[in-house]
């Protein structure tokens, strides 16, 4: 039996060593689809790789074995169960079962998966993340707008709290290089709130925020926080509905990769960039101003290595 930390390691590999052909069967293609919710946690996803990888022996599994090889709890599996939308895990069980024997009685090999394993499909996610953005991009008419007001926003504010920080973060390094005053927020409680409140109080109209999944009470807070202090707040999200889309005036849904143990987030990075874009059209010669004098600031102390 593998250690707890061998069965994590196990969990989350991508495809065990083994080749697609080898690994990636009709069973494996319906287990995907019955797992494939993005709305999984980390340690559910962990659990839907390991049933995924190891389909013929965990398929027979009790209960507190799968947990212990997974690395979880028995209530974590009971929740999983529930979340893929089976009453308990007796009755996953059974649908894990019947999966199996097809396996074990040499069920066919579906063509589409053999061309793929569980990187290929996340890519092939994300694809279709963006195909889907593309056709809301159709009519750019909202972005080229909040990039307007973001851009007239002084100062303006970006938030982002817990695993949103990163593309927060990226957002306001790009937009310094073409706004005068950009305030990150990155931590929540009264902090999210000192730093919105002064924000207000400088003159500042918009705040960008980022929530991707899971996604933090904090952000809701903060949200909610920025709306009673007068700011307007435009969401980058994954979600068009949902509280934290209720409190946002404007928000870009765009979807998250939920494929691998932990998101991928290649739509929201564009839409981002898309924002960013839309801010530098704003006010061009200011882009322009800012954009030289940084490049002369970059020259002259050498910031960049020379390609």
């Amino acid at each position: 039996m593998p250690s707890p930390q061998q069965a994590r390691a196990q969990a989350s590999a991508i495809t065990s060593g083994k080749t697609a052909p080898e690994a990636d069967a009709a069973p494996t293609y319906q287990l995907r689809a019955l797992f494939d919710r993005p709305r999984l946690s980390p340690g559910q996803r962990r659990i839907a790789q390991y049933l995924i990888e190891h389909i013929t022996e965990a398929a027979f599994l009790p209960i507190t074995e799968l947990a212990d090889r997974v690395g979880v709890s028995q209530p974590s599996v009971t929740r999983f169960a529930a979340a893929v939308g089976f009453s308990g895990y007796p009755a996953l069980r059974e649908k894990l079962q019947a999966i199996a024997l097809g396996t074990l009685a040499g069920g066919a090999t579906s063509a589409e998966e053999e061309r793929g394993n569980e990187l290929q499909a996340a890519v092939d996610a994300e694809i279709e993340n963006l195909e889907n953005l593309r056709r809301d991009f159709a009519d750019p008419g909202q972005v080229v707008e909040i990039g307007r007001r973001l851009s007239d926003s002084a100062p303006l504010t970006v938030l982002g709290l817990r695993i949103s920080a990163s593309l927060a973060e990226y957002f306001a390094y790009a937009s310094r290089r073409i706004h005068p005053d950009v305030r990150l927020v990155t931590r929540g409680g009264t902090v999210a709130y000192d730093a919105l409140l002064q924000a207000r109080e400088a003159g500042g109209t918009w705040v960008l925020a980022f929530s991707l999944p899971r996604h933090a009470q904090e952000t809701l807070a903060a949200v909610r926080l920025a709306r009673d202090a007068g700011l307007r707040v435009a969401l980058v999200t994954d979600r068009a509905f949902g509280p934290l889309a209720d409190e946002a005036d404007v928000t870009f849904a765009t979807g998250t990769g939920s494929r691998l143990v932990f998101d991928s987030y290649a739509a929201p990075g564009v839409m981002a960039a898309a924002l960013l874009q839309a801010m530098t059209d704003a006010d061009p010669e200011r882009t322009q101003a800012r954009l030289e004098a940084y490049e002369q600031i970059s020259d002259q102390h050498q910031f960049f290595l020379r390609d």
